[in-house]
């Protein structure tokens, strides 16, 4: 016998109205909306992988016959990092391959630059840039095999092998900023697995960012599923009392909410390719990204679009427990939903456990994941008991009748509104800490300094008095001071040479710039550098950790505010008895739209805005106790996003109010 599911579920999706098709349509737009932002962090994940993988050339890797000499160095331009890498074939040796990116091993005299530093090379004057590299009549150009970024700043310089770029003086008398951005050995190719130091923290925080956005992607997946579901419950305890089975409840749930979610998760796909040209100008790390790179492929697709239909399916039947025990329960409306203090124990168990294990000090990659892991499952434990004391706190409290409102729904259905703000609790604090901090990389004593080390004491007086004359020519004003060996409290660290401080004028970046070029030709051991150099290992974690929060909050935002907005649709819809109840009490339909703005604007503020602010107030202290400052930029982006991400909210709450004007314009036919 031919079951009846599929039929009477189509037969009801069909006729279930205008109101039916309008939960249908918004369940579809969060389906697309998580789908979407599921892929754009994938892409930026596996495209983080690639880049690095496209920097490890660089970086020379010894070898026992070896063909050539490989050196790289890194120099700085408007703050901005150019990478070097000299090159010199050994006489009487096989032929080495080309570099990625190159037509041929470079012959000595050429020199190829990425596209972006062959433009910075003809917009800057000779004296901030060109003049730090060999005159050529031409430059080639490194393809994108080579580069991580179409705005990278690369260039391959072709050299005799007794250059002293190539000399072993060069390594054995290194900075010791040097980690990761000078290095030279004997090469017999170009299969390094040493990343760049500029590409080498991008995957793991774009993994950060992705943890981070999971949970606001399945809180938006179960409100998808839970659209319309008052109705639904009415609709399909109707058919249970009638003597549907709970089996065919849960099918035809099932099939609706698959067929919704997969079509909604389509549409996020579509849109994630037909964006791709611009999500790939969008900065991160080293520049923006080559569209190639932020393909995931059919798997990934397939399995997002599979994932985020499932979480809708999941997150709709779970809702029809009640249904299928007891129907008589759900027509009646009788669903208490308080929380118990045995949330709060368990997240103060989870909190100690985190302090503990994170300071017992250095962690693995999977350690960290976990107690990540345990710290969300905790908030979102803890989470809908704190909503459900607010609400009652506010409640006794109350002055007006829509806050009274408010507060009652929130203790009503305290996880319904966590559910709506969880996302940007959890992702403020990241944000908020990371967005603002500056531990290990202010140097704010090396500022307009630039270094040169020199191979002796005696060579760095000789050395003082060239540099003078050279910085003169130049037009920068500058103090010469010849370093002692034992002093470590400046840009070299114990190293003997000298230190040039820039002074008087305007234009402090190109002054700066200017001096590194003049003093190029007289550091015959290693390049000058500045601060931009000595803070670059730090900063090439904290300023992508930064960047991944700021990105993550503001597309928690996104998410919270599509969730906001379908949770706000929903409710009138499901409630519109209530409400019809109450225009007939005599409810002006103003304090029942303030109502339902505050139900949702309560626990934003409370909660995300309380975990945001605790991150900036934690971050504050931490760099108070290291000595430095506030990232003013950080903290800047981070009001703009919080400020914009609040309006969209806000937004997104006020777009259901003609939806609730429609609902009860007529409240005695509402009510029936």
């Amino acid at each position: 016998m031919r079951s009846p599911v599929l039929p009477l579920t189509w037969h009801l999706a069909r006729s279930s109205g205008r109101r039916g098709l309008q939960s249908q349509l918004l369940a579809a737009g969060a389906a697309a909306v998580g789908a979407f932002v599921l892929l754009v962090m994938i892409a930026a994940c596996a495209g983080s992988g690639t880049r690095a993988d496209r920097t490890a050339w660089r970086s020379p890797e010894p070898a026992r016959h070896g063909t050539a000499v490989q050196a790289l160095a890194t120099t700085y331009v408007r703050h901005e990092p150019v990478t070097v890498v000299s090159l010199a074939q050994l006489p009487g040796r096989p032929p080495t391959p080309a570099p990625p990116g190159l037509a041929a091993f470079p012959r000595q005299g050429e020199m190829y630059v990425s596209p972006a530093l062959a433009k910075l090379l003809d917009r800057l004057p000779a004296r901030q840039l060109a003049d730090r590299f060999p005159r050529v009549r031409e430059y080639g150009t490194i393809g994108a095999a080579g580069l991580a970024s179409p705005g990278e700043l690369v260039a391959v310089v072709g050299r005799d092998p007794a250059d002293p770029a190539l000399s072993e003086a060069a390594a054995d008398s290194a900075s010791w900023f040097d980690e990761d951005q000078a290095a030279r050995a004997v090469v017999a190719g170009f299969s390094s697995g040493k990343v760049s130091l500029f590409t080498a923290p991008d995957r793991t925080m774009a993994l950060l960012g992705v943890v981070l956005l999971g949970m606001p992607v399945v809180v938006l997946a179960a409100a998808a599923g839970r659209l319309g579901a008052a109705r639904r419950e009415q609709r399909l305890a109707a058919l249970r009392l009638a003597g549907a089975t709970p089996r065919q409840i849960l099918a035809m749930t099932a099939l609706e909410a698959a067929a919704v979610g997969a079509a909604g998760a389509l549409t996020g796909a579509l849109a994630y390719l037909a964006l791709l040209p611009v999500l790939a100008r969008v900065p991160y790390g080293i520049g923006s990204w080559y569209t190639a790179e932020l393909w995931v492929g059919l798997p990934w697709l397939a399995a997002v679009v599979a994932a985020v239909t499932v979480l809708i399916t999941v997150s709709a039947v779970s809702m029809l427990r009640q249904v299928a025990t007891s129907p008589l329960g759900v027509a009646q409306q009788a669903d208490p939903r308080r929380t118990r203090w045995i949330r709060a124990a368990v997240f103060v168990a989870a909190m100690a456990c985190v302090f503990r294990s994170t300071g017992g000090g250095e962690l693995k990659p999977r350690q960290l994941l976990g107690l990540l892991v345990l710290f969300y499952g905790a908030f979102w434990l803890f989470g809908p008991w704190v909503v459900d004391r607010l609400g009652r706190i506010v409640g006794r409290f109350a002055r007006r009748p829509a806050t009274l409102l408010a507060a009652r729904r929130l203790s009503d259905d305290p996880r319904g509104a966590w559910r709506t703000v969880s996302g940007l609790v959890l992702a403020g604090f990241a944000a908020g800490f990371f967005s603002v901090s500056q531990i290990g990389a202010d140097a704010a004593q090396y500022r307009d300094q630039v270094a040169v080390i020199t191979e002796s004491g005696a060579q760095a007086r000789h050395t003082a008095a060239e540099a003078r004359a050279a910085l003169a020519r130049s037009g920068v004003t500058a103090t010469v001071t010849v370093a002692r060996e034992d002093e470590f409290g400046n840009l070299l660290a114990g190293s003997p040479g000298l230190i040039v401080r820039i002074s008087g004028g305007s234009g402090g970046t190109e002054r700066l710039d200017t001096a590194v070029t003049a003093l190029t030709p007289l550091a015959r051991v290693h390049a000058p550098y500045t601060r931009d150099y000595a803070t670059a290992y730090e900063r090439a974690s904290i300023d992508r950790i930064g960047e991944v929060s700021t990105a993550t909050l503001a597309l928690s935002f996104l998410v919270a505010t599509a969730s906001a907005g379908l949770t706000a649709a929903a409710n009138v819809l499901d409630r519109r008895r209530v409400y019809g109840l109450l225009r007939l009490a005599g409810t002006p339909l103003r304090v029942l739209d303030r109502a339902r703005a505050r139900e949702t604007v309560l626990p934003l503020v409370v909660l995300a805005g309380g975990t945001t602010a605790m991150g900036v107030y934690g971050s504050y202290q931490l760099n108070k106790a290291v000595g430095a400052t506030i990232d003013a930029t950080g903290a800047l982006q981070l009001a703009a996003c919080v400020v914009v991400g609040a309006l969209a909210m806000v937004a997104a709450i006020g777009a259901g109010r003609p939806l609730l004007r429609r609902v009860t314009a007529d409240p005695a036919r509402t009510t029936d």
